[in-house]
């Protein structure tokens, strides 16, 4: 019987979900391999033992003498971040060994270099953690939707923002008390800017656009907005409107050019992406031949994404018992096939806006700001004011038709400068139906 070794470096969340899965699911990947998949070897710097149940595992603080192992076969790395995950990987290609990873930061900024090395070196690299926790979302593309021209994607790819906005939606709790709360629960980080900001999201949304349109893009290329600035009110308000507001990555295939955006959007309640909840995951796709496609379950947690690793793990088990490296791209096309595109400007698209003005509750307010929206070619569908506040503030509502991007951009910052308006404006665009 094959036996393949595999090496961890880094023990923490991903990583001791992954040991944990090839422990308790050995028999069961044993029957349906054939391959005896065993962990070897664990390096990680904070640790000075490992759970009992992997007493026979070596545990030692340097990567490097992971990959210098001539009896492991696969790396799999959770550290995350940048360096020096990069620098490990690459030296494991180099060494001749196969990787995995579920570093979408990694992947996102530096996977053009790491798939040319490994392509080079004839090894794999398997990433279906770093998208969607436990839904097979990468196999889903590379393999199940191949025959497709990819026309869309569209998600909630980031458990921790969906969980705050689902607190805010169900119990009216303001932002930093859910991030508080979360935080506390180990839902976020210490430092949540990466999740909150959206920042996480277009990492992941650059993984699924290089592999479904072929084009080469990183995050930095994606607008990106977060979701601290929604307010409770903004919640109640989508709610009348027949809404629920989601942090969503978006993006379409022109052809010669794609959109790639992240963004709080308004989704309508008779959306299937409304109803996803607390910190679960869902993506949808639109194929040319399949149509709509949604994967949907658990975005993050020790187990759900020790299950996504363990199972690029069994992959590369498989190819190297068949003799079959290299057998599907990486990243869905062949190398020499993904190209780079133009990522339209947000300044070219166009769609029905949210805006929430927090004015001085004087006559002419509501005509001047229409009146500016209206120069800038921006007409209302409606609007909402609610009650005056002790200090003679309100908050005006608009809802706008579609409009270009750019325009709205110019006429915001026309208004901002207007004495009668208090705060910063609250825009979220909102998510028409295809």
């Amino acid at each position: 019987m094959k036996k393949i070794q595999v090496g961890i470096i880094g023990f923490g969340t991903v990583g001791s979900g992954l040991a944990e899965v090839l422990y308790s699911q050995k028999e069961r990947l044993l029957k349906r391999t054939g391959v005896d998949i065993c962990l070897a070897k664990v390096a990680d710097i904070n640790l000075s033992a490992l759970p009992e149940q992997f007493s026979g595992v070596s545990l030692v603080r340097d990567g490097a003498e992971l990959i210098q192992d001539p009896d492991i076969d696969i790396i799999v790395e959770t550290i995350g971040g940048i360096e020096p995950a990069k620098s490990l990987v690459m030296a494991a290609i180099r060494a001749g060994k196969h990787v995995v990873t579920a570093n979408k930061a990694l992947l996102s900024q530096e996977g053009r270099d790491i798939f040319a090395a490994a392509a080079e070196n004839q090894v794999e690299v398997g990433f279906e953690a770093s998208v969607g926790g436990g839904i097979p979302v990468i196999k889903s593309l590379r393999e199940g939707l191949v025959a497709n021209r990819i026309l869309s994607i569209m998600g909630i790819m980031n458990g921790t923002a969906n969980y705050i906005l689902t607190r805010m939606t169900e119990e009216g709790v303001p932002f930093d008390e859910v991030l508080k709360d979360a935080q506390e629960q180990g839902f976020a980080e210490a430092d949540p800017t990466y999740d909150v900001e959206g920042i996480d999201t277009a990492h992941k949304l650059a993984i699924l656009m290089c592999m479904a349109y072929g084009t080469n893009i990183t995050h930095n290329e994606i607008a990106t907005e977060g979701i601290s600035q929604i307010e409770p009110l903004d919640i109640e308000l989508a709610r009348e409107f027949g809404c629920r507001i989601k942090l969503l990555a978006i993006s379409r295939n022109h052809g010669d050019h794609v959109e790639a955006r992240v963004h709080p959007t308004m989704v309508p309640e008779s959306h299937l992406l409304a109803s996803v909840s607390g910190a679960y995951n869902a993506i949808h796709f639109t194929g040319d031949t399949v149509g709509n496609v949604l994967l949907y379950g658990l975005g993050a947690g020790m187990i759900p994404t020790g299950s996504a690793v363990a199972a690029d793990v069994v992959d590369i088990a498989r190819n190297i018992q068949a003799g079959s490296i290299g057998r599907v791209p990486p990243l869905a096309y062949l190398p020499e096939e993904i190209t780079s595109r133009r990522v339209t400007p947000m300044d070219e698209l166009f769609g029905p806006y949210y805006f929430r003005f927090t004015v001085r509750d004087e006559p002419g307010v509501l005509s001047t700001i229409s009146g500016i929206l209206g120069r800038h070619g921006i007409s209302l569908e409606s609007v909402v004011q609610k009650g005056c506040r002790e200090d003679h503030v309100v908050p005006l509502v608009m809802l706008t038709h579609t409009a270009k991007e750019s325009a709205v951009a110019a006429a915001l910052e026309e208004i901002a400068e207007l004495e009668s308006v208090v705060a910063p404006v609250v825009k979220i665009r909102l998510l028409e139906e295809e």
